[in-house]
């Protein structure tokens, strides 16, 4: 993939920038392959002699016919199992030119050019910015990078506020949470979004329906958890304290838990749910405070944008502890220890 576009590069005569609105750019990596459109160079070798290949940690290095890689330790959709140190995967080498299919495991019969092979990857990535290492899989696409929010548990927000990245917003994923609404209530009862982060495939809102607060929660259109109570009369206009407090029962991921809708201190609906979403909230939808741009969470209930009719004047969240089981964050930590090293 890497070769296409000195390919194009070359074939159009265009050369690349070297600043970019002011900022200088790092040379184009890749071959291009325009000689290959000349007929008289149907036979000529190959100028690609080597590239390198790493996912989750599983690594490759191709030079010169030769080919050395780990074996994938777990399958991507084992989740919760054991991950191997990234130093312990398993190498495997290949003769390309006499063994096309990678039939022929050859690292147990010449350990020298395997590492060979292993040293041309640490030089390779260490020169492409693939160092360090990094295997803790699924669980790295929920640390938002960048963001100004990383390590924060208190989150407060006043009035309308819509659009926000799901990096830049509180992540309520494996973890305890409390969601704290100050609104005041209009004359003819409250209506619309107070917070939502998600829509339809998976997320999360707190919102009043025809005078009364409901939180529901979409496990990725599998389960829609609900919290309301329909009988209740709406609320009076005024000020008024919606507040949603969810107990995590971790450690580990997509766990169950506990959720407790409360009015004014009077709790209105306590409900458990039996999973979780485990990873990550839809990367194209936002954070929104006062109205919901993107997708709704119920579409039973309401449709986009929804906005809150009341005043929105104090919006807190209170995170709990991330809880991963502590024999993983403890391999996480020695794999990442290691790779730094």
């Amino acid at each position: 993939m890497i070769d296409i576009v000195p390919t194009i590069l070359e074939a159009t005569g265009i050369k690349p920038p070297e600043m970019v609105n002011g900022i200088k750019q790092n040379p184009i990596e890749g071959v291009s392959m325009a000689y290959t459109f000349d007929k008289a160079n149907a036979s000529k070798p190959s100028t690609r002699k080597t590239q390198y290949f790493e996912m989750v940690s599983n690594r490759g290095i191709y030079n010169d016919g030769w080919y050395a890689n780990t074996t994938p330790p777990v399958a991507p959709w084992e989740l919760k199992a054991p991950t191997l140190p990234i130093n312990e995967y398993k190498w495997e080498l290949y003769n390309l030119k006499e063994d096309y299919s990678q039939f022929n495991d050859l690292a147990a019969k010449m350990p020298g050019k395997l590492k060979e092979m292993q040293g041309l990857f640490a030089q390779e990535a260490k020169k492409y910015g693939v160092l360090p290492l990094d295997n803790q899989a699924f669980a790295r696409a929920i640390a938002p990078r960048p963001s100004t929010t990383a390590g924060k548990t208190v989150f407060t927000y006043y009035g309308e506020n819509v659009g926000i990245p799901t990096g830049n917003a509180p992540s309520i994923l494996d973890r305890s949470f409390t969601i704290t609404a100050e609104v005041d209530v209009p004359q003819g009862g409250g209506d619309g979004m107070i917070v939502t982060e998600g829509g339809r495939w998976a997320g999360y809102g707190l919102y009043m329906l025809k005078g009364r607060p409901v939180f529901t929660y979409n496990l990725l259109e599998l389960l829609t958890a609900r919290w309301a109570n329909d009988g209740d009369p709406p609320l009076a206009p005024g000020k008024h304290t919606i507040v949603f407090d969810f107990k995590y029962d971790g450690p580990g991921i997509a766990k169950s838990g506990t959720g407790v809708l409360k009015v004014d201190g009077r709790e209105v609906r306590s409900l458990q749910i039996p999973k979780t979403i485990p990873f990550l909230l839809p990367p194209d939808e936002t954070f929104d405070v006062g109205a919901d741009t993107r997708t709704g969470v119920n579409d039973l209930d309401y449709q986009v944008p929804f906005p809150f009719n009341g005043m929105i004047d104090k919006l807190t969240f209170n995170l709990g502890p991330e809880q991963l089981a502590e024999a993983d964050r403890k391999k996480i930590q020695e794999a990442v220890a290691r790779a730094r090293d």
